[in-house]
């Protein structure tokens, strides 16, 4: 397992890691978590992403229960959480020092943990102003909850507010983002935050490598039972798979898989791969609802390597969606 450090923080991350979403709870119970997750230990993997709106909380309690099964040291992992959707209450949800602070506790109980080592605003808050979210995020450092705070999904400018509101008051800033990055979403990674990468050193958590599993090929003729998309609850998912950008993408992943051959890897292998490429992805969050994915998804780290200049350019002649430069976002005090 290759490891890189989270940003400008000291604290390092497997380049491939394990997340929660969809597969724990709403597709398998704690004996496909315990597969799974022992099989991403036992290749290196060290950090474990979760949410509080992950299959309404189960998620989080089939993660700790896994995690006192398997009696693993707990300085040995890099666990996370985000906030933002806790419950249907008025103050069940968003960012304001209240959810935040309750709804970090109720994680932490379900966890069966004393403290995550990241957590994140799982969204932008447009109703609680940003100096309110960055101070709740302090004190939970403060108070040994967590060790570091990030954002997901937010945008340049909103993690640039955050970062002067925090050097303004002497507080701590978001270390981390978790964009969604793929080969058909690169607008953040590739252009939008790229300021923030010289600047102020963020690091990246990146989710959906493989867009849902579009990128795996499994999807390229059709949706096949037992998948994401077919599941109750994912209609949307599959909506966006039969509609015709959904339509366009497969045919795109068709022609990406002789690429994939000529390397000598699986589609989804190439596609975590590309991902790992990028230098200023600090590790790319993989999912599984069965060790053997585990393991295919592990061996992504030998392909990098092969991806040289010239399959690179075969791929963005396919792709043909690279960002433009340069962004017009500017770092102002």
């Amino acid at each position: 397992m290759e490891y890189r450090f989270l940003g400008k923080s000291g604290l390092q991350v497997s380049a491939l890691s394990f997340g929660a979403w969809v597969t724990f709870g709403d597709q398998h119970g704690e004996d496909i978590a315990v597969e799974t997750m022992k099989a991403a230990y036992d290749a290196g993997v060290n950090f474990f992403d979760n949410a509080e709106v992950y299959s309404q909380g189960k998620a989080e309690i089939i993660m700790g229960n896994t995690i006192k099964k398997l009696n693993w040291k707990r300085s040995d992992i890099v666990l996370s959480t985000k906030i933002y959707w806790g419950g249907q209450g008025p103050n069940d949800k968003g960012l304001s020092r209240k959810h935040i602070i309750e709804g970090t506790n109720a994680s932490l109980a379900r966890l069966q943990t004393d403290y995550v080592d990241l957590i994140f605003c799982h969204r932008p808050d447009p109703f609680t102003p940003i100096e309110e979210t960055v101070r709740a995020m302090n004190f939970l450092i403060d108070q040994g909850k967590a060790f570091y705070w990030g954002t997901s999904e937010w945008t340049a400018d909103q993690i640039w507010q955050a970062f002067l509101i925090a050097r303004r008051e002497h507080l701590i800033p978001p270390l981390m983002e978790q964009p969604e990055y793929n080969m058909f979403r690169r607008e953040k990674m590739e252009k939008e935050f790229v300021p923030l990468f010289k600047e102020i050193g963020l690091g990246t958590t990146t989710w959906s490598p493989l867009a849902s599993g579009l990128l795996s090929g499994k999807y390229n003729d059709g949706i096949p039972s037992g998948t994401r998309a077919s599941l109750p609850g994912y209609e949307w998912l599959k909506n966006r798979f039969e509609n015709e950008e959904g339509k366009r993408r497969i045919e795109i992943v068709k022609k990406l898989v002789p690429i994939a051959q000529e390397v000598g890897c699986t589609m989804a292998q190439l596609a975590i791969a590309w991902c790992l490429k990028n230098p200023n992805v600090s590790t790319v969050i993989t999912g599984a609802s069965k060790p053997s994915q585990v393991a295919e998804n592990m061996q992504a780290l030998s392909i990098v390597e092969k991806l040289t200049p010239s399959i690179m350019d075969k791929i963005e002649g396919i792709l043909q969606n690279k960002p433009e430069e340069p962004y017009n976002f500017r770092l102002m005090n």
